[in-house]
């Protein structure tokens, strides 16, 4: 059986044990980009947080179907196709490129399915057509409306006042600011120069709410266990997707509803106007460690804000080579033929501590302190005792654990230099040092330690790792 894990639902506003519908499998849609440019750090910390709740998920037992929707149509693609003088699907493709290597490069594991709104024309329009047989819409000027008083429980997951709606009172926007409650739109008329589709509904297209109803439902079914995307979607989006959706169908839409807060910059809204708005390509032009941006945007829980500073990031770039020479230090030291130092029982505590972390809401704060208290205890019985066979075995078992869930851990090259070649340059040192030709052991300390290397001379010989 999967292992528990308690999450606090947006809708109930409970923390509650979850259960899939279906024992053992875990239907998930996340809303994904709009690509019209690259995405940002705030963006991608919500991405992140999605893809540690599908880690953990399989960690823990679950087989995970993970929707993450592409928002190629919508105000801002159009506009900005339109800027370029290029098709849609030219202006898009492109950002689309861009957001998977973007992905790619912070280790994310692929959903699924990563449908795109224009290859979903079909079922948006017969999802109009069953809210209109159900009463739910009208039409003006050729566009389909979405008649949220005919919704009673509109409003339920965000608490919204839906007696601030004025009769008649309708908005064509995709986006629009929160808690201004009136219809809005579904299906919309076409217009010069925009790309549209002949449909029964009239030529047009679709309104961003209602893509992502459609493509939920079509990959995932009429109900699902998990909707999750950032605090700003839950009012107007995710209160539509569930009129819409319930509208239609007469079903629950979704179980558990998770939202992950803003990321604001050196304590400000990220905006361009202030100078902090970054990319992720931007802090890797800078020079930074991609290991150590996801590991800063996820050391954070996610209905926490994070702000996010240089300083935290250099921070988190130590956490990352803490981690990478603790490990190294280990795979370079002896096994310990017998001993106290490290006992097994101390490592499967730290499992529990970890695990019970993530399953508390996913606090990946916690799952990153009882990690680095292992690591700290690691280097304590390699400074004393040693560390058995055994107890190694249990120990990178555990660190394995910790990269499928957190993906945090380095690999084994660097621009320093290849770990067999720093190898190769210690053990001519050991040699040098033998052969009293302290000269030369000197030269090689004084290289390795201009590329950044540490070495330490112990009783088991000498080891080594890179300065944090």
């Amino acid at each position: 059986m999967p292992r528990e894990i308690r999450f606090l639902n947006t809708m109930t506003r409970r923390v509650e044990v979850f259960h899939p519908l279906e024992t053992g499998h875990v239907r998930m849609y996340n809303c994904g980009p709009t690509v019209y440019n690259f995405v940002h750090i705030g963006n991608l910390r919500t991405f992140l947080f999605e893809d540690v709740l599908r880690r953990t998920l399989q960690a823990f037992g679950y087989r995970v179907t993970q929707v993450m929707n592409l928002t190629d149509i919508d105000d801002k693609t159009i506009k900005g196709a339109a800027a370029e003088g290029v098709s849609l699907r030219e202006f898009t493709d492109r950002y689309i490129a861009a957001f998977f290597q973007d992905i790619d490069a912070l280790r994310f594991q692929r959903a699924e399915h990563y449908p795109r709104a224009t290859d979903f024309i079909p079922q948006q329009v017969e999802l109009v057509e069953k809210l209109t047989e159900r009463g739910h819409t009208y039409v003006q000027d050729g566009s389909t409306y979405f008649r949220i008083a005919t919704f009673r429980d509109y409003g339920k997951l965000s608490g919204i006042d839906v007696d601030q709606v004025r009769a008649g009172a309708r908005v064509d926007a995709d986006e629009y600011e929160k808690e201004d409650v009136r219809d809005f739109v579904l299906w919309k008329a076409s217009k010069p120069g925009e790309p549209s589709w002949e449909t029964v509904l009239g030529a047009g297209r679709p309104g961003w709410h209602l893509e992502c109803s459609a493509m939920a439902m079509a990959l995932l079914g009429e109900s699902f266990d998990i909707h999750t995307g950032a605090v700003d979607n839950i009012f107007p989006h995710h209160e539509n997707e569930i009129a819409q959706s319930e509208g239609a169908t007469g079903r629950p839409f979704v179980h558990t509803w998770l939202h992950a807060e803003h990321l604001i910059v050196e304590g400000q809204k990220m905006a361009k106007s202030l100078g902090n708005f970054f990319t992720l390509r931007d802090l890797l032009e800078r020079g930074h460690d991609p290991l150590a941006i996801r590991y800063l945007l996820i050391s954070v829980p996610y209905r926490q804000k994070l702000n996010f500073t240089f300083d935290g990031l250099h921070a988190a770039a130590a956490g990352v080579e803490r981690i990478g020479n603790t490990l190294r230090r280990l795979a370079h030291t002896p096994p310990a033929a017998s001993g106290e130092a490290l006992v097994a029982s101390e490592v499967d505590a730290f499992v529990e501590e970890f695990d019970g972390g993530l399953a508390d809401d996913l606090n990946t704060a916690r799952a990153l302190g009882a990690l680095h208290t292992l690591l700290t205890r690691v280097n304590q019985a390699l400074d004393g005792g040693g560390i058995t066979t055994d107890v190694r075995d249990r120990l990178a078992a555990a660190i394995a654990h910790v990269d499928g869930v957190l993906g945090i851990v380095p690999r084994s090259q660097s621009p320093a230099g290849s770990d067999a070649e720093i190898d190769a340059l210690v053990a001519e040192r050991t040699a040098a040092r033998r052969s009293r030709d302290f000269a030369r052991a000197d030269e090689i300390r004084t290289e390795l330690t201009e590329r950044g290397i540490v070495l330490e001379d112990t009783p088991h010989g000498t080891v080594w790792h890179r300065a944090g």
